[in-house]
């Protein structure tokens, strides 16, 4: 029976494992890129054949009783070896895998810290959302690739979230001898330049404490003439969206971005989409998003629908205020995903039938929840209920 043993090779053949040398040298060939394969000494005498796809490694390896297989890392970590042995099963092939050093242990070394609390993120060929995993409380660890994945974009992207400050480190060519290691701010990383085989860390973005939703009112800043969506309409609001992890969110007509800001800790860190046409609204929504932590909510200001273009499709979207054109935003909303979940407010009866009547026309059946809040308080010993408006959540989650 032919045996494959896929090796974790580290940084180089330095980093090799004992285990791994073992293999190597019983092998009769040895497939991987072509860096890793030059990086072996003469005594492996086993034949090396440049291969980095599964089909192309499996014709390589073809006809060989033992023969071995190098990736770069961890067999573990971000690795092909995965793809490679899902090919493999079925087949009577016995395959081991031998472990290497990873990037994320070598910088940790180098760093002389530890990094079981880090969040390992890969964006190496593969979409990557810098500011939603610095987001989570921990430090983030990229797998970086080239160009717009590469540590100096990423750092880009904290930048103009408004992270230009935070404090990262990349490390370039870790275990080799052109290795070099950069301690600085994202924004002076987005402006340096790296070789293609590097990693990123990046400290965690201050984010308040965890809680549920429904802050309070005072938590905001608030200017006149610039609405702001009650604290027990907005925990309604916020149990109705139901969202989850990794949701990207639509605020339409955000206000002083209170909405935004709940909605910006309960996805986890994703892309929440403030779209205001104030000015002077846009201007607190951005004082909010900074004293609070949203570092996930993108301001945008204009309005809807004409704003909506472009943006990436919502997985839920509040309608915090239309301007009269709700139906043309509801439009844009189920165009770009049409099983996007939607909810808005309504205070006046006649807004309420027209929300009614324009999720109808649409196929959608809306579920309608009124909430009467009142406050106790008065003068002296004696507390009075100050009633608010009513107010009617409407939510649209499926087509009827």
């Amino acid at each position: 029976m032919q045996k494959i043993t896929l090796i974790g090779m580290g940084a180089s053949a330095a980093t090799l494992t004992a285990e791994g040398w073992d293999a190597l040298r019983r092998a009769e060939r040895v497939a991987g890129a072509r860096r890793l394969l030059e990086a072996l000494p003469p005594e492996i005498a086993a034949e090396r054949i440049p291969a980095v796809k599964p089909e192309e490694i499996l014709s390589a390896l073809e006809g060989a009783c033992s023969a071995a297989v190098l990736y770069s890392g961890d067999t573990g970590f971000y690795s092909g070896a995965p793809a490679l042995l899902e090919r493999l099963r079925g087949r009577q092939v016995q395959v081991e895998l031998q472990p290497g050093l990873s990037s994320v242990q070598l910088l940790a070394a180098r760093l002389g810290r530890p990094w079981q609390d880090w969040k390992l993120v890969s964006a190496h060929g593969r979409p990557c959302d810098p500011v939603a995993a610095v987001c989570g409380g921990k430090p983030a660890f990229f797998l970086t690739g080239v160009g717009e994945s590469g540590p100096a974009a990423l750092c880009q992207k904290l930048a103009d979230a408004g992270l230009g400050g935070l404090s990262v480190a990349v490390g370039e060519d870790l275990g080799l001898a052109s290795q070099k290691i950069f301690s600085g701010s994202a924004a002076q990383a987005a402006g340096a330049q790296f070789g293609p085989l590097a990693v990123l860390l990046a400290e965690p973005a201050f984010r308040l404490p965890a809680r549920t939703p429904g802050w309070p009112d005072g938590a905001f800043v608030r200017a006149e003439g610039i609405p702001m969506t009650k604290q027990a309409i907005r925990a309604q609001v916020l149990a109705q969206l139901a969202l989850c992890p990794g949701e990207t969110v639509w605020d339409v007509g955000a206000g002083t971005g209170s909405v935004s800001l709940e909605m910006a800790y309960a996805n986890g860190g994703a892309p929440v989409w403030a779209v205001e046409r104030l000015p002077a609204a846009c201007a607190v929504l951005e004082e909010n998003r900074r004293r609070l932590g949203g570092w996930n909510v993108r301001v945008v200001q204009g309005s809807a629908p004409q704003a909506l273009a472009g943006l990436p499709a919502p997985d839920a979207v509040f309608l915090g205020g239309t301007g009269g054109e709700l139906g043309p935003i509801l439009d844009a909303v189920w165009a770009a995903n049409p099983a996007a979940r939607v909810c808005l407010t309504a205070i006046a009866l006649e807004t309420l039938a027209a929300a009614l009547e324009a999720f109808a026309a649409r196929g959608r059946k809306a579920d309608a929840v009124q909430i009467a809040a009142a406050h106790a308080g008065g003068p002296g010993r004696l507390h009075l209920l100050r009633a608010e408006n009513p107010v009617f959540i409407l939510t649209a989650k499926e087509k009827v």
